[in-house]
């Protein structure tokens, strides 16, 4: 006898034990290795009641379900790497994420930024909505641990969208990755959807000198003038530069494609730059 519940409840029950929150936003970043020395052989009333609920378990139960698959890749220590299976699957983790994050009252705003952005490019309503709402409910979940994966995580989960797009964290392009890319579907590109490339930095607030209060009450303008955002954005113009330059020796003409630097300042805070746009 089996009690488990569905897929998407399944990610749901992991993400409310201790861990599970890390073990979801890890598997969406393909930048982390989700990996595991055993996998767990069985699931029934008595596991579920006896079992020590520790990332074996939860590793495990993913599997079994069909929401994680292993790679032909190991580790340096030869455990076997997992992975989400499709984009299918990975819009259940970017949902669940939103759901552990974001109260339902804001969700539809959420989604009218998102499509906003995919349309026109502004970044101000989806930067604005990503320190007002997703910064502060990381801050007060066991989700946070600052740095250059925490913002893609967020931006990710935001902006995931299979309908519209071919999402990809961490994208080959040639030898080098870039964070995030939005390929507009084929079947979708007679529609006024961008694709998009975003790359994403961290400045921690202990280099800028600067409380999270302090950097809270700064204009943007002020806070790209500190020489390490200076610093951490002009290596994001470049890196976008090479990717861009990649992106469009193999997709040709069909791009509509515009690139983004993000630096964030501690985990309070978003500086933007639009890098480039097709046709310029």
């Amino acid at each position: 006898m089996r009690i488990w519940p569905r897929t998407g409840g399944k990610l749901a029950y992991i993400s409310r034990l201790p861990g599970g929150g890390y073990l979801i936003t890890d598997a969406l970043n393909e930048g982390e290795t989700l990996s595991i020395h055993r996998l767990a052989r069985r699931f029934g009333v008595e596991d579920m009641l006896n079992a020590p609920r520790d990332r074996i378990f939860m590793i495990s139960l993913l599997y079994y379900s069909g929401v994680l698959t292993l790679t032909n890749r190991k580790t340096g220590l030869g455990e076997p790497i997992l992975r989400i299976p499709n984009l299918v699957v990975k819009k259940l983790y970017a949902e669940q994420i939103q759901e552990m994050l974001l109260p339902e009252i804001n969700r539809d705003q959420a989604l009218h930024v998102a499509k906003t952005f995919y349309s026109t490019g502004d970044m101000r309503p989806l930067c604005d909505f990503m320190e007002s709402h997703y910064f502060r409910a990381f801050d007060n979940r066991d989700l946070r641990w600052a740095n250059e994966l925490t913002v893609k995580t967020a931006f990710l989960t935001l902006l995931f969208n299979d309908t519209f797009y071919i999402t990809d964290s961490e994208p080959a392009l040639g030898r080098t990755y870039g964070d995030l890319a939005m390929i507009v579907r084929p079947d979708m590109r007679q529609y006024t959807l961008l694709d998009i490339l975003l790359e994403f930095k961290y400045v921690p607030l202990g280099k800028n000198k600067l409380t999270g209060k302090q950097v809270r009450g700064t204009d943007m303008a002020e806070l790209a003038a500190l020489e390490p955002v200076k610093k951490e954005m002009a290596s994001a113009r470049e890196q976008l530069a090479e990717y861009r330059e990649k992106l469009e020796r193999s997709f040709g003409d069909t791009l509509r494609l515009h690139t983004y630097a993000v630096v964030a300042v501690g985990f309070e805070r978003l500086v933007w730059e639009e890098t480039g746009k097709s046709g310029e």
